[in-house]
C-alpha cells in the first residue's frame, strides 16, 4: 500500500461564517429544547420520583419505595376506573374514526361550499373544551335541556342524563366524538386527497362501482393515515378529563360510573393531596399508553399492506 494511501484526509477547518451558523441554528433551536426539558423531561422525571415517595402538599417527600404500586394494585377503585376508561376508549375511537371516514369520503366530493362545510365540522376541534361541555351539560340537563324538550315533542319522557350512572358515560362520549370527528376528518381528508386519481379511473374502466372503489382503494391506500388517528384517538382517549370533569359533579350520583384514570389522578393529587399515590397512576396511565402503542407498532406492518 503506498504512503498515499495511508494519508488520512486532512479535515477541512470550519470557516466563521459556518460557525456563525452554527451558532445562530442553536441559539433557534435552544427555546424549544429547554421548553421541552422544563415542561417535559423534568416533570416526567421528577413524577417518576415521586411515585417511590410519600409526598405531602408542600413537596416534601420520604422514600418509601413500591408502596404506593402495591396499595395501587390491591385498590379496587384503580380497576373500576381502569373499565370506566377502557369503555370509553372502545367506544368513541372506533365510532369517531368511522364517522371521520365516512365526512372526510363525503367532503372529498366534487360538491359547491365545500370549503364551508369543512370549516363548520372542524370547529369543535379549535373551541375550547371547558365551553363545549358547558353547552351540552346545558343541552342534557334533566329540567330545561334541550334535548329532552325534543324528546318530550314526540311524546318520550327525559331523564337526568348526567346523574344517571347507567347513562352518564355514554352522554359524555357522544361529546367526546363530536370533538374529535373534526380534526381526524381533516388529517383523512389529507390522506384522501393524496392518492392519485388514475386509481380511480382505472377502476371505473374496469366496471367498479363507487362502494367498490372505496373500499378497494380508498381504505387500503389510507391506511397509514388511519393507523395515525388511531393512536392519536387512543392517547387521548386514556388522557380524557376536562369534558367529564365539567360536564360531571363531583357530587353527582353518576360520578363514580364516570371518573377516569386521568380524572383519579387528579383526585388524589389535588384534592387528597397524595402526590405519591397520584404519581403512581400517572405512570400507570403512561405504561398503558406505552404498550398499547407499541402493540400498534408491531402491528402496522400486518395492517398498512397495499397488496
Amino acid at each position: 500500500m503506498s504512503d498515499m494511501a495511508k494519508t488520512k484526509p486532512m479535515r477541512r477547518k470550519t470557516t466563521k461564517r459556518e460557525k456563525k451558523e452554527w451558532v445562530a441554528a442553536y441559539i433557534f433551536i435552544a427555546p424549544l429544547v429547554i421548553g421541552i426539558f422544563v415542561f417535559y423531561i423534568y416533570p416526567f422525571i421528577q413524577n417518576f420520583w415521586f411515585s417511590f415517595n410519600d409526598v405531602n402538599r408542600f413537596n416534601i417527600s420520604t422514600f418509601t419505595g413500591l408502596e404506593n404500586y402495591k396499595a395501587l394494585i390491591k385498590d379496587k377503585e384503580l380497576y373500576r376506573t381502569l373499565g370506566n376508561t377502557i369503555k370509553y376508549v372502545i367506544i368513541t375511537v372506533p365510532v369517531g374514526i368511522c364517522l371521520s371516514i365516512l365526512i372526510a369520503t363525503l367532503l372529498n366530493a366534487k360538491i359547491r361550499g365545500t370549503s364551508i362545510y369543512r370549516t363548520i365540522y372542524f370547529l369543535p376541534s379549535v373551541t375550547m373544551s371547558v365551553a363545549i361541555a358547558l353547552v351540552w351539560k346545558w343541552m342534557y340537563n334533566g329540567e330545561f335541556g334541550i334535548l329532552n324538550n325534543i324528546l318530550g315533542a314526540f311524546g318520550i319522557e327525559g331523564q337526568n342524563w348526567l346523574s344517571n350512572p347507567k347513562t352518564a358515560l355514554y352522554m359524555v362520549m357522544i361529546v367526546g366524538i363530536w370533538m374529535s370527528v373534526g380534526y381526524n376528518m381533516i388529517i383523512l381528508l389529507a390522506g384522501m386527497q393524496g392518492i392519485s386519481k388514475s386509481y380511480y379511473e382505472a377502476a371505473a374502466i374496469d366496471g367498479a362501482g363507487p362502494v367498490k372503489r372505496f373500499f378497494k382503494i380508498t381504505i387500503p391506500m389510507l391506511t397509514p393515515t388511519i393507523f395515525f388517528v388511531m393512536i392519536t384517538s387512543i392517547i387521548g382517549g386514556f388522557q380524557v378529563f376536562d369534558t367529564i370533569y365539567m360536564m360531571i359533579g363531583k357530587t353527582s350520583l353518576a360520578y363514580e360510573s364516570t371518573q377516569t384514570l386521568v380524572m383519579m389522578f387528579y383526585r388524589y393529587a389535588f384534592d387528597y393531596g397524595q402526590k405519591g399515590y397520584a404519581a403512581a397512576i400517572s405512570i400507570v396511565i403512561f405504561a398503558i399508553i406505552m404498550l398499547i402503542t407499541i402493540f400498534q407498532f408491531v402491528m402496522q406492518k400486518k395492517w398498512v399492506n397495499y397488496d
